[in-house]
């Protein structure tokens, strides 16, 4: 029988049962993006209003080439927020078809994560709309501006502030990644603080492989994860726990 409910880790389900609910899963979360992608269209006028709001004003009137683009791009900008308004529910359905796997003990370490991964995500989505994108866009469209007419177009523009968002989203999920490290027993606190050189390193490549190719964007986006990995280690000591990676390793009453 299909379920909605997640699996607790005593029970035993066959293999038949475990593919019908990541079937039920998979359909559920289909029907769910699908309702928030009508709804996004249907709004579609105040999505592209809010994300045209980072431009200058002598800019806001995009432009189109082509008979069908206005459509596609609309139709593209109402994907891309459907797909950040469905993110808690496909969270959430990989969680309990997941949750069967862990033992208690893991669960009150994953738990907590998966609460605190959409707060994290909108705090990404809020620096990159609030701070990354005007800087961004000040910098690009003033570059040499009295050797060229710019002239943005609405494609174009919209899939940089997308990917741009959806980065910012991701990128701040740096603390659960780390968390969730340490309290699992894969890597300890003392070795994150120790290699902190080679993390900033790291962390300067990742900014400059997200999708602002402008040095100014580049700058603003590390500094966030620069603090980022810096509260994660805090974070990590704070909550280590004496004698947790005792009760990570007892089984549980299935492993035994």
């Amino acid at each position: 029988m299909a379920r909605f409910r997640a699996v607790s880790h005593e029970e035993r389900l066959t293999l038949v049962e475990h593919l019908d609910e990541l079937r039920v899963r998979i359909v559920v979360s289909i029907v769910v993006f699908g309702v928030i992608l009508a709804l996004c269209f249907w709004q579609n006028h105040l999505l592209l209003e809010i994300a045209s709001g980072p431009l200058p004003d002598d800019h806001r009137k995009l432009l189109t080439f082509g008979v069908t683009e206005p459509f596609t791009t609309t139709l593209a900008v109402s994907t891309y927020g459907a797909l950040i308004l469905s993110l808690p529910i496909f969270l959430y359905q990989a969680y309990a078809y997941a949750l069967p796997a862990f033992s208690e003990a893991e669960r009150r370490v994953i738990l907590p994560i998966l609460l605190l991964a959409p707060v994290l995500f909108l705090a990404g989505l809020a620096f990159s709309y609030f701070v990354v994108m005007p800087a961004a866009v000040n910098f690009l469209l003033g570059f040499n501006e009295g050797q060229f007419n710019v002239q943005v177009r609405a494609r174009d523009y919209y899939s940089f502030f997308s990917t741009t968002m959806l980065a910012g989203g991701i990128v701040f999920q740096l603390p659960l990644a780390i968390l969730a490290a340490t309290q699992l027993g894969i890597v300890k606190v003392e070795q994150l603080a120790a290699n902190r050189r080679y993390a900033y390193l790291a962390i300067a490549v990742l900014a400059a492989a997200l999708p602002g190719v402008d040095p100014v964007s580049m700058l603003v986006e590390m500094v966030p994860l620069l603090v980022l990995y810096e509260l994660s280690i805090l974070l990590a000591r704070v909550i280590r726990r004496p004698g947790a990676a005792g009760d990570m390793a007892t089984p549980s009453t299935q492993e035994r």
